[in-house]
C-alpha cells in the first residue's frame, strides 16, 4: 500500500490510507477482543519490510500516535524519486516540544497531542554493497551489484533516520546495520531484533 502521490487526488489511487483504517478499524479490535480476549493492551507496534517499510513510515509521519512503536525494515526510500524523505521533512522539519507528550502542529494546523512513538529502522549491508555469491558468474555479479546499488539503501536509510532524530517527534530512533546482510534477510533479523526493542520501551 503505497503513499499517495502528488498530484490529483486518486492518480492513480493510494490505498494506503484505507489499510490505515483497516488496520485500525477491523484488525486491531479483532486481535484484541476475538483473538486475545483476556489480554489488557497498552500498546502495540507496526511493522514494514522494503516497500512495506515505506508504508511503516508514511503511517507515523502521518499517524505517529497511532501506534507505539513503529518498525521499519529496509524500507525502500528511493520510492518515487525519495518523495517521502521530503515528506518527513515537509511535515516534520520543526521539531516538537521537548517533553514525554507529543505537542505538534500537524499540516493542516491542527493541534495534536499523543505519546511519543519510538522508531527502529534497519537495513543489511550488502544491499548497496553485495558480495559475490559463490556459485555466481561475473557477469550475474556485476548487473546484481548495479540494481542493488542504484537502490542506495544504506544512503537513504541514514538520511530517513537523521531527519526523524533531527525532529525530535520520537521519544526514541534506533539505525541498525546487520553486517553481511541483505535486502530479504533483513525481514527476519528485524522482526527478532524489533520484538525486543518492543518490549524494551
Amino acid at each position: 500500500m503505497r503513499p499517495p502521490l502528488p498530484g490529483p487526488a486518486g492518480d492513480p489511487p493510494s490505498g494506503a490510507e484505507d489499510f490505515i483504517a483497516f488496520i485500525n478499524g477491523t484488525l486491531r479490535p479483532w486481535v484484541q477482543n476475538t483473538v486475545f480476549p483476556s489480554v489488557t493492551f497498552t500498546r502495540d507496534a507496526l511493522y514494514g519490510h522494503s516497500f512495506g517499510g515505506v508504508f511503516v513510515v508514511y503511517a507515523l509521519i502521518t499517524y505517529p500516535g497511532m501506534f507505539d512503536t513503529y518498525l521499519a525494515a529496509t524500507p525502500t526510500m528511493i520510492w518515487n524519486n525519495g518523495s517521502l524523505l521530503e515528506e518527513v521533512t515537509r511535515r516534520w522539519g520543526t521539531a516538537c516540544l521537548q517533553e514525554p507528550v507529543l505537542k505538534c502542529v500537524n499540516e493542516t494546523g491542527t493541534g495534536a497531542t499523543a505519546k511519543k512513538p519510538a522508531v527502529f529502522i534497519t537495513y543489511g549491508s550488502a544491499e548497496q554493497f553485495p558480495q559475490r555469491r559463490r556459485t555466481e558468474t561475473e557477469l550475474a555479479f556485476q548487473e546484481r551489484k548495479a540494481l542493488w546499488q542504484s537502490f542506495k539503501q544504506t544512503e537513504v536509510t541514514h538520511e530517513l533516520f537523521y531527519r526523524i532524530q533531527a525532529s525530535q517527534r520520537t521519544r526514541d530512533v534506533t539505525l541498525k546495520e546487520y553486517i553481511g546482510q541483505d535486502h530479504a534477510g533483513v525481514a527476519s533479523s528485524t522482526i527478532g531484533d524489533g520484538i525486543g526493542y518492543f518490549v524494551d520501551w
